[in-house]
């Protein structure tokens, strides 16, 4: 009996690894570019890993390696992730030819100015010690920052004004959940591009914000994505997608207010609790859904 037990895990494993598989595949075929441009992140990043290992991290007199590694895999999540829903936005053929190649030429600059420069032992957006060449890349920087918000804000409104009735209306409502939560991520980077720092008030930073808006275009879209693909009621869906995302908003609104504040969210305070309660709230959404998804494709117990 334990034997057919342990093989019928293993066949539902094997059928969730196939799922994945086959998802990943499908985001290959329809946005090659896109792919493409967002593994090239994490080949620079492995070879930052690299090179920190061999070398240390710190190239004087304000070069970070450490920088590069954390920017590029970021990055290149972000871009997979754009592959995955931008053929689900109803976009003309056209239209999301010229989004899908404004993202890559942004992103391409992106790589190659935050590593060139770093590895330079240059800061890349505002350095101190660099020449006129360095300062106006910098402010180019900025500059593709903002067209990246523009890009941003554009694939919100999209999704937004799509009507009903929708052809996956779960994933697609975890989508904007997921684009509202990185147009806060943005207006942080904004903040940030303002203050020509990451560090706001007396201890807040709002490279916090930024990061855990971004992303989102993981953890709410996975969550919809998992749901989508579950047995129960639309209604009950719904439910649990919105009680999830909505946690999730909530815990970057506390984000917010507190570096707003300048009040450090890495230090036990009020806006700290408050926004490790609307995570936990966002994470037992999260597995209930694995775990409910897994129950349901389980093979039948002999």
């Amino acid at each position: 009996m334990t034997h057919f037990k342990n093989n019928d895990k293993l066949r539902t494993l094997y059928t969730i690894f196939k799922i994945f598989i086959v998802s990943i595949t499908a985001i290959f075929h329809r946005e090659k570019a896109l792919a493409i441009t967002g593994l090239l992140g994490f080949l620079i990043a492995a070879f930052s890993a690299m090179y920190i290992y061999l070398q240390g991290a710190v190239i004087p007199p304000e070069g970070n390696i450490e920088n590069v590694f954390s920017f590029t895999a970021a990055i290149g999540i972000f871009l997979l992730s754009i592959a995955a829903i931008l053929p689900l936005a109803s976009f003309s053929n056209q239209h999301r030819k010229i989004i899908r190649w404004l993202f890559v030429t942004i992103i391409l600059y992106c790589y190659i100015i935050e590593t060139i420069q770093n590895f330079r032992g240059l800061n890349p957006r505002f350095s101190e010690m660099g020449g006129i060449i360095d300062t106006i890349a910098g402010i180019l920087f900025g500059i593709v920052s903002i067209a990246l918000v523009i890009l941003g804000i554009i694939l919100t409104i999209q999704f937004l004004k799509m009507n009903t009735p929708l052809s996956r209306p779960i994933l697609i409502i975890g989508i904007r959940y997921a684009l509202v939560s990185v147009f806060i991520a943005n207006l942080a980077g904004i903040m940030m591009i303002i203050l020509q720092d990451r560090l706001f008030g007396e201890s807040g930073n709002f490279i916090i914000l930024h990061g855990v808006g971004f992303h989102s275009l993981q953890t709410l879209i996975i969550m919809a994505w998992i749901l989508e693909r579950s047995k129960q009621y639309l209604k009950r869906q719904r439910f649990f997608l919105h009680t999830g995302s909505i946690a999730w908003l909530m815990a970057l609104l506390f984000i917010a207010l507190g570096t707003g504040l300048g009040i450090s969210m890495s230090e036990v305070n009020l806006f700290l609790i408050a926004t490790v309660t609307c995570l936990s709230i966002w994470l037992f959404v999260f597995v209930w859904s694995i775990a409910g998804w897994y129950r349901e494709i389980l093979p039948n117990k002999v």
